[in-house]
């Protein structure tokens, strides 16, 4: 089976399980100037929150929640852990480079370790499994705390790391209860940043005689109101309401479209109306609040 990395989008607010996933990969051969040897990037539900690599030698925080708490004490804690962690990888690795057979060219190292948490059950569980150029090579079985192999050349690696329980002990304690509870943290830190929210709210046209789009989105929760004002009154004809979609950054976005024509607007005031988390914020349909790729096109021509 394919050691392959999937990077999936899985809204927080839809989601049942959570996931913490940390992936190093190490380069080895000649390659174009500027790639690192070893890179780590870790992901929260898919979401990347910081990276490191062997050139800058520094953990950087890539979300601005993660940038905040990189000011805290805690962040110490946290990067001594990935410092550990990242000389455990160095030493495994250095192992498994020596016992596959090297043949010129790059090759590609990887180690994909986490855990998911259910937050509805409370289950949880840890993966920590090593890949070579794409295929998998060793992994970890938390449940029986021991390692396995589908790769004849792998077999003196496995044998030599089951012997280590020590090691193994040590990484059941970290996958059980560490890494589940970064991943609570991290999700507390990711609500906390998306409860502060709004939507930002703007009116779209294609062009000067396509319909008008109220578009709302960046905010969280997902609970949103938005109304089409006709002269201060609600306006439910001509109205297309959107669906609620999420965002890659586990916020949500919403549309009303209104199917009247420009002359007819023009006459009249029309205004959108979006509440949030009880705010209001209103757009009023006049021609220098529309949003329009329009007049770029004609500067194209």
């Amino acid at each position: 089976m394919k050691f392959i990395i999937l990077f999936i989008c899985i809204p927080l607010a839809y989601s049942e399980k959570q996931w913490l996933n940390t992936t190093y990969t190490e380069i080895n051969g000649k390659t174009a100037a500027g790639i690192p040897e070893i890179s780590a990037v870790t992901t929260l539900d898919d979401q990347q929150i910081d990276y490191y690599d062997s050139n800058i030698k520094k953990l950087i925080p890539k979300q601005n929640w993660m940038k905040e708490f990189a000011s805290t004490e805690l962040w110490k804690n946290y990067t001594d852990i990935r410092e550990k962690l990242l000389n455990i990888y160095k030493n495994n690795i250095y192992v498994i480079k020596n016992t596959v057979t090297q043949s010129q060219g790059v090759h590609r190292y990887q180690r994909m370790y986490g855990c998911e948490w259910d937050d509805e059950t409370g289950d949880s569980q840890g993966f920590d499994q090593y890949g070579y150029d794409g295929e998998d090579f060793i992994s970890l079985d938390l449940k029986e705390n021991r390692y396995n192999t589908s790769v004849p050349q792998a077999s003196p690696t496995v044998m030599k790391w089951n012997k280590n329980r020590a090691q193994l002990t040590f990484l059941k304690q970290y996958y059980d209860y560490e890494c589940v509870y970064w991943l609570k943290e991290f999700l507390k830190l990711w609500k906390a940043d998306l409860k502060r929210r709004a939507p930002e709210v703007s009116l779209l046209q294609k062009n000067p005689s396509s319909l008008v789009v109220c578009h709302a989105t960046g905010f969280y929760p997902s609970g949103v109101s938005i109304t089409w004002l006709r002269n201060g009154v609600n306006h439910y004809k001509d109205v297309k309401h959107g669906d609620l979609l999420p965002n890659e950054d586990g916020t949500f976005q919403k549309n009303h479209t209104l199917n009247v024509s420009p002359d007819e607007w023009e006459k009249n005031n029309y205004t959108c109306e979006v509440e949030h988390q009880g705010k209001t914020i209103q757009k009023n349909l006049i021609k220098d609040e529309i949003k329009s790729n329009y007049s770029k096109l004609l500067i194209l021509r």
